[in-house]
């Protein structure tokens, strides 16, 4: 099956600048993350925090599950105005989103796979990382 990605040779708009807006849409994302499950940690009177990196595991899957399932975005993407695209050119299915995400975690899970996620991201043509090249996805400038 062949990409319908934008060509980043002819349509190099898409990618501009999108690792820098893929670390800020990163970090945003680890904000709203945290400050989730001190919230939980909270309401929960501090019982959460005794399992905080689990619990912290499962609200980023659901977090990035759901957001990205919804609008193909999380909401650091959105603020940044970037989009992940799937092999077809279209936004992520809901099915594509929880794969993405699994495949995000566990890159992120081990420092190699991360490394090389990371220098793809930087180096690559579309600028694609280990988790976006297991299911053809690619992040791009959200389209207007």
């Amino acid at each position: 099956m062949t990409s319908r990605l934008p060509d980043p040779h002819y349509q190099a708009v898409f990618y501009s600048g999108v690792p820098a807006k893929r670390f800020f849409a990163w970090l945003i994302d680890v904000v709203i993350i945290t400050l989730i499950t001190v919230m939980l940690g909270l309401v929960t009177l501090t019982l959460v925090f005794w399992i905080w990196p689990l619990v912290y595991l499962i609200v980023s899957f659901l977090y990035r599950s759901a957001t990205i399932a919804g609008g193909s975005a999380t909401i650091g993407m959105r603020i940044m105005n970037i989009q992940l695209r799937g092999s077809t050119g279209a936004r992520l299915s809901g099915g594509e989103a929880i794969i993405h995400t699994l495949a995000y975690l566990t890159c992120a899970a081990f420092a190699i796979p991360q490394l090389i996620s990371l220098v793809l991201i930087v180096i690559g043509d579309k600028h694609q990382g280990l988790h976006d090249l297991l299911i053809g996805s690619a992040m791009i400038n959200r389209p207007r």
